[in-house]
């Protein structure tokens, strides 16, 4: 079995926000320009040996690939809402759709909390599994028409002690059209923290020792219960205490502390594994047994209490590590947020004040047949295109590229670390992750692994110790290049901020400075990138972030600092038919090909910073996908995923002023075809 491979199109929009407070926590998969990205509206290129008699249709990244015995399918994958748009149906194939469809991951509660649930996981794959141990579903049939996609948002994590202290639900995610009942997955439950609140979801979440009590709900078809707290039969001298680890698609989270385990938390409940996207599992994380990718809506582990917690902490998707998107538990440290585009759910707060971290947002998958192959490609890895005469493998998630040609083969590639993440309480905007492009011969039969970077975590509300933001996580293409992540912007009470990831950007230098790009600071050269904004009065807004062509800009009295330019990807990437016209200002577009000065496909913009008060100006976020900051009345927003870009940085909203996650990263590796 191996890729074929002809395109990747449009994955349109942004993910629909699970936070009650209106955050959107999603963001896509190569979350493109408006008008998609490698699409082929005409002039296919067809690649040697495949005969083609299937429908027709757009919307999402799509990559063809060969099953045994040569069939080939294509798969549209969304992480962000849109639409599948059937134009034509096959006379010889059928005409009908299989799909995954995944909600957003709950988020998890604050201090000593539980796991956030799974999103729900309702799938029609032959030989695959639904959640929550249900019937397989059946495939749907389709006609020419539109079919709408929703991509729910991770749930909020709980950031403060009022009551009820659990997490956000996560949104729910939908694959509907007119000639089928909408198939929909809800969110997974949120957390409970240590003042209640454990809603049900998808999966349920899990459930805090304070107050004792049981663990939310599944839903039944889609996703398993979260652990509860038995309590009781502890050593002497030894409170239990703990959360119970969340639900996930494939299995239930393991309670918290009791007689059983009284120094460990309970473990997230375990995903599951779908080949829908490609025999070599292009989507979702590793899984138990060194497996590689394809795993989905893990759950939460919980949250632990360092006073009597030697053992080993809640993991998500079960003890073996954080399988299925699912976040690790904090204690010590903080929570680990869910993964994007897994449905994962949050890992629990730890005690003295954790706060709650932020669920995973949703996947939506489909594909179907459109003919068989007679010839294989050249390399296996990431989704696959074709754009004249080049082929293109897109890797917005870890895996590894396999040259399978038998001769070496002449790369260009692009690799771009992960954007850091927006200071809290009118912050500094993320720094985006460095940009790195070249060229190289790549063996064949040696592997070359990938693994993308994961954009900083966001900066908590003002007078909070976590107010900074983090900074974004290394991609890295072995034995190539590494491109390190952009710096974290400075909360009101934190200044630098160290990467989560060896190597990594600094933050913001100052207080409500931005942060770096590629590991800049303030007033200092990145690597692959430019310095953040100064923020040089206690009453202005704050620093932009750096981005990978530009550095942030100062805040000024009546305004935060925008976020810096990013750079335009090589003509490579380029696909003429699909490019937007040119921009007029760093607020147009967002995304791979957003508009810049020169037309389309900028990445690696830098987050805006957060205005003030009221009556400031946010910072606009910086061309290439970056975050705008709060304020007028409008909380900050992310970093669009798989661009690097940083998260635009909070402002004085009593109801949300916490920063925003950066961006991931991607690597893009194109040769002759």
């Amino acid at each position: 079995m191996g890729y074929l491979g002809r395109r990747i199109g449009l994955s349109q929009g942004r993910a629909d926000a699970g936070d009650p407070q209106g955050g959107d926590t999603g963001g896509g998969l190569l979350d493109l320009f408006a008008n998609g990205y490698f699409q082929r509206e005409g002039n296919i290129y067809n690649a040697p040996g495949v005969v083609l008699s299937g429908m027709i249709a757009t919307g999402g990244v799509i990559s063809d690939y060969t099953t045994s015995p040569g069939d080939v399918y294509r798969a549209h994958i969304f992480t962000s809402s849109g639409a599948l748009n059937v134009t034509a149906v096959s006379s010889s194939l059928p005409n009908n759709v299989e799909y995954v469809v995944v909600g957003g991951g709950g988020g998890s509660g604050y201090d000593l909390s539980a796991g956030g649930g799974a999103g729900g996981y309702r799938s029609s794959v032959t030989g695959e599994s639904t959640g929550g141990g249900g019937s397989l579903e059946s495939a749907v049939p389709v006609v020419v028409g539109t079919y709408p996609v929703v991509v729910g948002g991770g749930g909020a994590g709980k950031a403060t002690p009022t009551a009820p202290t659990g997490g956000g639900q996560g949104g729910p995610s939908t694959f509907g059209g007119p000639s089928f009942t909408d198939i929909t997955s809800i969110g997974g439950g949120g957390g409970a923290g240590d003042q209640g609140g454990a809603p049900a979801g998808g999966s349920g979440g899990g459930r805090s020792s304070q107050p004792a009590g049981t663990s939310s709900a599944g839903t039944a078809n889609q996703g398993y219960n979260g652990g509860g707290y038995p309590g009781g039969g502890s050593p002497p001298g030894m409170q239990p205490s703990g959360g119970g680890g969340a639900g996930g698609a494939g299995q239930a989270g393991t309670p918290g502390p009791g007689s059983t385990n009284p120094s460990t938390a309970g473990h997230g409940g375990l995903g599951l594994r779908t080949a829908i996207a490609g025999p070599n599992y292009p989507i979702g994380t590793p899984g138990p047994g060194s497996t590689t990718g394809g795993w989905l809506a893990g759950g939460g582990g919980g949250g632990g209490d360092t006073r009597n917690t030697p053992g080993t902490f809640g993991r998500g998707g079960g003890a073996g590590g954080p399988y299925a998107g699912g976040g690790n538990g904090g204690g010590p440290g903080l929570a680990n947020n869910g993964l994007q585009a897994t449905g994962g759910g949050a890992g629990g707060g730890t005690f003295g004040g954790g706060v709650g971290a932020t669920g995973g947002s949703g996947i939506v998958v489909v594909r179907y047949q459109i003919g068989t192959i007679t010839a294989a490609a050249k390399a296996t890895g990431g989704s696959v295109s074709f754009y004249g005469d080049k082929t293109i493998h897109a890797f917005t998630s870890s895996g590894a590229f396999n040259n399978t040609s038998g001769s070496p083969l002449a790369c260009e590639y692009v690799i771009i670390g992960g954007g850091g993440g927006g200071g809290g309480q009118f912050g500094g905007g993320g720094g985006a992750g460095a940009y790195i492009t070249g060229t190289t011969t790549i063996a064949p039969s040696a592997p070359k692994s990938v693994t993308i970077g994961g954009g900083g975590r966001r900066g908590l509300s003002g007078n909070n110790p976590n107010d900074g933001g983090l900074s974004g996580s290394q991609t890295n293409l072995s034995g190539i290049n590494t491109a390190k992540g952009g710096g974290g912007g400075g909360g009101e009470n934190q200044a630098a901020k160290p990467s989560g990831d060896p190597g990594g950007g600094s933050g913001g230098g100052a207080q409500r400075a931005g942060g770096g790009s590629g590991g800049g600071t303030v007033g200092g050269s990145g690597t692959y990138g430019n310095p953040g904004g100064a923020h040089p009065n206690q009453y202005y807004g704050a620093g932009g972030g750096g981005g990978a062509g530009q550095a942030g800009q100062t805040s000024s009295s009546a305004a935060g600092g925008a976020g810096g330019y990013g750079v335009r990807l090589p003509s490579t990437f380029h696909d003429p038919s699909s490019a937007p016209g040119p921009g007029t200002g760093p607020n147009v577009g967002g995304g791979l090909g957003s508009p810049g000065p020169a037309g389309g496909y900028y990445v690696c913009g830098g987050g805006g910073g957060g205005a003030y008060n009221p009556a400031n100006t946010k910072g606009p976020g910086g061309y290439g996908g970056g975050g705008t900051g709060g304020g007028n009345d409008t909380i900050a927003t992310v970093g669009v995923q798989n661009t690097g870009a940083g998260g635009g940085g909070g402002w004085t909203n009593p109801s949300d002023n916490n920063g925003r996650e950066g961006g991931s990263g991607i690597v893009l590796i194109a040769y002759p075809t």
